[in-house]
């Protein structure tokens, strides 16, 4: 089966923030491309997006897209703070077995998100 979710785009207010804080936090090169009055910053994988356009505002109500992470999630943890993000949930035991952690943080720009791991 191929993986269900195809792409994901995580809005910004503040569309230079948002790319340096995600290239920061994963240690990534983000590809940017502006469209007339849109922007898109996107990760490596090829599955999804920093995103800034009229009209898309971050949230932390709704859906939750949690990124895989392949470092220790402390790791991870202290680059989000250490980037103007904020962690709501720390390293919590997922309680099926074999399936790792998980921690919840605010982005830069006020989106709820996820990482997960293994350690």
């Amino acid at each position: 089966m191929k993986k269900l979710v195809s792409w994901v785009e995580i809005p910004s207010k503040d569309f230079t923030r948002a790319v340096n804080f995600y290239s920061k936090v994963f240690e990534l090169q983000l590809e940017v491309f502006e469209y007339e009055s849109e922007k898109m910053a996107c990760f490596p994988s090829g599955e999804g997006a920093v995103f800034y356009a009229e009209g898309y505002l971050p949230s932390t109500e709704g859906v939750i897209v949690n990124f895989n992470v392949s470092d220790n999630i402390e790791n991870t943890v202290k680059r989000i703070e250490e980037n103007g993000g904020k962690i709501i949930r720390p390293k919590t035991k997922i309680e099926a077995e074999g399936r790792g952690y998980f921690a919840l943080f605010i982005d830069s720009e006020g989106n709820k998100l996820g990482i997960y791991g293994d350690e």
